[in-house]
């Protein structure tokens, strides 16, 4: 059994407390195998077998898999990858994934571990501006979701607004829950549609994000604030995901994402990569991804956010000079 297999194995069985150790084990084991981040360590004056604590662990910057194939090279790879959405003439990031049958598994069960079985949901995708590209994850994720689903309401949607509304009205008349994940450009668009408030309890209402220059950019307040009610929803959930990472994060309101257990975020000062701040400091965000076991689990993003008391992310927009990508969240204020 080769390594990412038998890591696959392991994941479905992680406890939080042993997460420290497991992410010390991948990272001396990502060190070695990793050629990309083998060169980054070199680079650094990084010598793993100093590190013993996950803050110690030096993050790859995220930007790497724009210009490298990031990937633990001595195991088999299918041969596929995730690729970012950009704008035209910029430079994709392109994830090689280790298993298009583990990045689904590994999707449904972290959703499930928030919202319940699939089965028990009718999943409407507004996905316009990723349903249109190729090698989207989110696209792979959300279609996998529609299959489960098993419902024949469930289904991706472009720009056909009045038939997604009128649909949606229909299901609300029952109490089986609907999701309607929608790129928050889209999610937009469609609220303009909405003449009143569809009364729908069980409606989780989904943004993913991303405004791809189709309109102005607004903080998340103001967006979920025209959401909520034209939905008539009392919150607005957000999903956390990006090209570069096999695991999601979700957040059930306020923008306050509940990490899930395969992921561990650290603050770091945007202005020395090697000082993190305490909870509560606006900074950059660290993020350990154990999914991420075929690549490299430790990245340096260019997003910002904090940490709560609680443990909870708050992502709260993208650092200055930085290429916007389709995955892109809303600027917070």
């Amino acid at each position: 059994m080769n390594y990412f297999k038998s890591f696959s194995e392991a994941l479905k069985s992680i406890k939080e407390r042993d997460f420290d150790k497991i992410a010390l084990e991948l990272f001396q084991w990502q060190a070695l195998h990793n050629p990309v981040y083998f060169q980054f360590l070199e680079a650094m004056g990084a010598d793993p077998k100093n590190v013993s604590y996950l803050e110690d662990i030096p993050f790859i910057p995220i930007e790497f898999f724009k210009s490298h194939k990031v990937y633990c090279s001595d195991q088999h790879l299918e041969e596929g990858f995730f690729s970012s959405s950009g704008t035209t003439g910029m430079q994709q990031s392109k994830h090689y994934y280790w298993s298009m049958e583990f990045y689904l598994s590994h999707c449904q069960r972290l959703f499930e571990s928030q919202y319940g079985p699939i089965d028990e949901i009718h999943v409407l995708a507004l996905l316009p501006s990723y349903l249109e590209r190729e090698g989207s994850s989110l696209i792979a994720m959300a279609d996998h979701f529609i299959k489960l689903s098993g419902s024949p309401h469930s289904g991706f949607y472009l720009n056909e607004h009045e038939e997604l509304l009128s649909k949606l009205e229909n299901l609300c008349q029952s109490n089986k829950k609907v999701l309607l994940l929608g790129v928050t450009f889209a999610l937009l668009d469609l609220a303009e549609k909405v003449e009143r408030p569809i009364p729908c309890p069980q409606l989780i209402l989904m943004d993913t994000g991303g405004m791809k220059g189709r309109r102005r950019e607004m903080i998340r307040e103001e967006v979920h604030g025209i959401l909520k009610s034209a939905f008539g929803v009392e919150a607005v959930h957000s999903e956390y995901g990006m090209t570069e990472l096999m695991s999601q994060a979700y957040a059930k309101g306020e923008g306050k994402f509940n990490l899930p257990f395969t992921m561990k975020a650290f603050i770091r000062d945007p202005y020395d990569p090697y000082a993190l701040l305490e909870e509560g400091k606006v900074g950059a965000i660290n993020l350990i991804d154990l999914a991420n076991f075929h690549s490299c689990a430790f990245l340096a993003t260019q997003d910002l956010g904090k940490l709560d008391k609680q443990g909870q992310l708050e992502v709260l927009g993208r650092m200055d000079n930085s290429d916007i990508r389709g995955c892109n969240l809303l600027v917070s204020g």
